[in-house]
């Protein structure tokens, strides 16, 4: 009995200590920046990043010469089935956070522990809006036509296809409201690899400033006061 009583103790040590080590590394880590990369071409899109507080999206314009995103995420998938917006917010996350937690109120143990531990599959969360407008949790970034080109191909090498190519809709009325749908992404969430953690490197991926890592949009946002 006492001999349990030490492994079990052992273990709940071992948790806590693992537990404490991520908080520590989730505070500092984000603190060491990757610098934005000049590739001499005139900065002439603008790109943002938006937070609800947890999620950080990278938004984009819906439509230029190099990108129509309204024909890959088509309108028709939202509720509204407007056309006239102006841009994109794209995320990508664990698929029961996004479906089954609207609120953290909602959050339920079973849907962290699998979203933490690779045991969950993941989604792309799609917003579309008419204007953008910055302050603390909206933040504009201009990049250079090549930078969009690489941020593009990050962002959609995370959506899964159907065998025709096309990204494939998750049917669901768990949408936040009627500008947004769900589609079913690539990877699996976890605790060293979060939605935050996959905007900081799409933002990596466009040559644009960044933290190392990130899991938190603490980590995005303070390289962008």
């Amino acid at each position: 009995m006492k001999k349990i009583l030490i492994i079990s103790l052992k273990v709940i040590g071992i948790i806590l200590g693992i537990v404490v080590l991520y908080v520590l590394l989730g505070l500092l880590v984000p603190f060491i920046g990757v610098s934005a990369k000049d590739d001499g071409e005139k900065k002439e899109i603008p790109i943002y990043i938006y937070t609800n507080g947890v999620h950080t999206d990278i938004v984009m314009p819906v439509k230029n010469d190099l990108q129509d995103w309204g024909a890959k995420v088509p309108f028709s998938n939202t509720t509204s089935k407007r056309t006239d917006y102006q841009y994109i917010g794209i995320g990508w996350g664990d698929k029961g956070f996004y479906l089954d937690t609207p609120t953290w109120a909602d959050l339920k143990f079973s849907t962290a522990f699998k979203a933490a531990f690779w045991m969950s599959e993941s989604a792309m969360h799609c917003t579309y809006y008419y204007t953008m407008k910055e302050g603390d949790d909206c933040k504009m970034i201009m990049i250079s036509r090549s930078q969009y080109k690489k941020l593009v191909e990050f962002v959609e090498a995370k959506f899964d296809r159907d065998k025709n190519g096309n990204f494939i809709v998750i049917p669901t009325n768990a949408v936040y409201s009627d500008n947004d749908a769900f589609y079913d992404a690539k990877g699996s969430y976890n605790f060293s690899y979060t939605c935050n953690t996959w905007a900081n490197d799409a933002l990596k991926a466009a040559g644009q400033k960044a933290a190392l890592w990130t899991p938190t949009d603490f980590g995005i946002f303070r390289h962008y006061k």
